[in-house]
């Protein structure tokens, strides 16, 4: 009876452009971006019509519909018009990623390539978001944005001034301050590991389940795996709108 393979916690190569490594995530994430590239240009072949045709009020609800759940976290009609860019984008792109991951021929697809030092069958695509580097990039992106719109709100000095408080004139404010910076790095470890580790136990379990239950199997748990992908994209999204809101507001005003 043959093994088991379980999916390498780390990304394989399946090419390379000069120097630079083509990795099978990497593809996966290239071909997110070219949806949302060839969405991008349908929708404006539509010339955004007053009266709009199935397509553009397909698109529209969805915008219209993420806008005013995000306005109902931020409370601040102007705040969310601020921030919906980034976070629609980071919401779309991942749940749009996640549900990707999922498509036949995701780590079916193999080549044979040198991996680890031995040939091997490397998967061609592999879900964008079980490579570690790809969710680390996403939360650097998210944390430094908020730090980016929480100067241009509130002022360098001032904003320094919620992590930067001195001693002997607040000691425990000046603890704080301390605390709350650590935990700006620890947001990059948070967001990056359980997106990952959501995505990665997926995998692993769909091709545990595709094993033992081969064919109409694996049904239920493909069912599974896009609820899942889109409450991860959920959560780094809400999570992230959060920290702009609060990285947007003195401690006075937040308390």
């Amino acid at each position: 009876m043959a093994a088991i393979e379980a999916p390498s916690l780390a990304s394989e190569a399946v090419g390379h452009l000069g120097f630079f490594e083509i990795r099978n995530t990497m593809l996966m994430a290239w071909l997110a971006m070219a949806v949302f590239i060839v969405l991008g240009l349908l929708l404006r072949r539509t010339k955004y019509k007053e009266v709009p045709g199935r397509f553009q009020a397909f698109m529209e609800l969805i915008v219209e519909g993420l806008f005013d759940f995000f306005d109902s976290i931020v409370g601040d009609r102007a705040r969310t018009r601020k921030f919906f860019p980034l976070v629609a984008t980071i919401f779309l792109f991942l749940v749009l990623a996640n549900w990707m991951g999922i498509l036949p021929g995701v780590g079916s697809i193999t080549i044979q390539g040198m991996h680890e030092g031995h040939m091997t069958a490397i998967p061609l695509f592999r879900s964008m978001n079980a490579d570690v580097n790809m969710t680390l990039a996403i939360a650097i992106v998210s944390v430094v944005m908020t730090q980016v719109f929480g100067i241009a709100a509130l002022g360098i000095l001032p904003y320094a001034g919620k992590y930067f408080v001195a001693p002997w004139k607040d000691p425990i404010m000046s603890f704080v301050g301390i605390l709350e910076l650590i935990a700006e790095f620890a947001k990059v470890i948070s967001f990056t590991f359980r997106l990952f580790g959501n995505i990665f136990a997926g995998e692993v379990l769909l091709v545990v389940i595709s094993f033992l239950l081969p064919y109409f199997g694996p049904l239920p748990f493909l069912g599974l795996e896009l609820f899942v992908g889109f409450i991860q994209g959920l959560v780094f999204a809400l999570l992230t709108i959060v920290f702009l809101a609060m990285a947007t507001v003195s401690h006075g005003e937040h308390a």
